[in-house]
């Protein structure tokens, strides 16, 4: 791996390790778990609960790829967190268009100056597909590029 392959990494850790310090202490002191992070969706973070979470994940995967000294494994974790977090977020606003509960208001949405009225919950269904689509293609060539490495 090169050196700048390794930057990227331990950068990488150290931003998600503030992040998870942040999203700690939204949820525990602010009771704040459901906050959007607009600035965060990169990082699959949408609301500083997830901070809680995904902050150790990339860390400790940051930390694995930085150990096997793999650029590709790096790789490849993302492209699969985006493959299951994308679907995970295309059956949340699926559920979001019949479901009676409306935790998210059309008018307080992105795109809503758009789509004026309910659809817009299909439009970010169909925004997480496409994520879901271009994350699988990723996944598949970063493990190509991780086995030709590997083997």
């Amino acid at each position: 791996m090169e050196n700048w392959q390794q930057l990227v990494i331990w950068a990488y850790a150290l931003v998600n390790l503030g992040v998870f310090v942040k999203g700690y202490y939204e949820c525990k002191y602010r009771k704040n778990a459901y906050g959007l992070t607009p600035n965060l969706n990169l990082l699959g973070i949408i609301a500083w609960g997830d901070a809680v979470v995904f902050g150790p994940f990339w860390i400790a995967s940051s930390l694995v790829s930085y150990l096997l000294n793999d650029w590709y494994l790096f790789l490849l974790i993302i492209s699969v967190f985006w493959v299951v977090r994308s679907l995970g977020e295309t059956i949340y606003w699926f559920n979001q268009q019949f479901s009676t509960i409306n935790r998210n208001p059309p008018e307080k949405l992105p795109f809503h100056s758009i789509f004026h009225n309910d659809s817009v919950w299909f439009i970010h269904q169909i925004i997480w597909q496409c994520v879901t689509v271009v994350s699988i293609i990723f996944t598949i060539f970063f493990t190509k590029l991780w086995l030709e490495s590997r083997f």
